[in-house]
């Protein structure tokens, strides 16, 4: 267990027994060395989609997926490459929505966004032409050259949101660079990826710093409208698109769209967590 995150687990003791409630005894003990069956209840805990989606409640099961990844992780054996790549993978997603939906104290979501960093690092070094390139070229080069789409993605969602607790990191240390070159290489290999997620970040990215990477604001719009065309249930991205979009219609146009599609519950199912959470950001828009 990460000392600085200690916080965000401490509630899920006794957790774990509700993911793996068939396991008692001996059975329970001998799922603790298995790590197959340890990822197994941590997807049953993180699935959102298989029963009605209740927000409130949702920290408890994602909080006990984290732990459950967490104690496979290191009984995977180190050539099991792709499973400790998906775990990772997970991890870092996983941290990233803790942070985003129910963590409230800054030190808190800023040891979250770390752990997410580092995660998504770790799953990109099991590449070993990563490391490879990074010897030789340098860092950005690859990110720029990987080819795990989840891992790239989430280092710079991660990434990107642990540089407002770092912002000479942010600025002097290239960081924002880093995220960068995050996003644009996740839209080189697969662009649908988290329903247009990459489309959908490099958009947010670029109201915030485009003049740190050299890129006209006005070209958020187009990756917004792209994120929305590869996946228009995807209520964040439109949300997003409002938060910075200037024209007051345009606006009145997105909203109206979220609160049209909301009200549709196969839209809110397709992506509860996110689309629970931009429901919530255009009421608080529209007032």
């Amino acid at each position: 267990m990460h000392a600085r995150f200690a916080v965000s687990l401490a509630s899920t003791v006794g957790i774990v027994l509700l993911c793996t409630a068939a396991l008692t005894g001996s059975d329970a003990a001998a799922a603790e060395a298995d790590p197959g069956a340890l990822i197994a209840a941590a997807e049953a805990a993180y699935d959102r989609w298989g029963a009605p989606f209740d927000y409130g409640a949702y920290e408890t099961p994602l909080r006990s997926a984290i732990d459950l990844w967490e104690q496979a992780l290191p009984l995977l054996p180190e050539d099991a490459v792709q499973s400790r790549s998906h775990v990772l993978n997970r991890l870092s997603q996983a941290f990233f929505e803790l942070a985003e939906g129910y963590l409230l104290d800054p030190a808190e979501r800023e040891a979250a966004y770390e752990l997410g960093k580092d995660t998504a690092l770790a799953s990109l070094r099991l590449d070993p032409a990563f490391t490879a390139t990074e010897q030789a070229d340098g860092f950005r080069a690859a990110l720029r050259a990987a080819g795990d789409v989840a891992a790239i993605f989430w280092y710079g969602n991660t990434l990107g949101q642990w540089l407002n607790y770092h912002y000479v990191t942010a600025i002097m240390g290239g960081g924002v660079k880093d995220v960068y070159a995050s996003f644009e290489r996740s839209i080189e290999l697969d662009e649908g990826y988290d329903g247009g997620g990459p489309h959908r970040a490099m958009g947010s990215l670029l109201t915030q710093a485009h003049f740190l990477v050299g890129r006209d604001p006005a070209d958020a719009a187009f990756h917004f409208e792209r994120s929305i065309a590869l996946d228009p249930t995807y209520l964040e991205t439109y949300v997003n698109y409002a938060e910075y979009a200037k024209d007051e219609d345009l606006v009145d146009d997105l909203l109206s769209t979220v609160f049209e599609l909301a009200a549709d519950p196969e839209v809110m199912a397709a992506h509860p967590f996110y689309n629970h959470r931009a429901l919530q950001r255009a009421e608080r828009m529209a007032r």
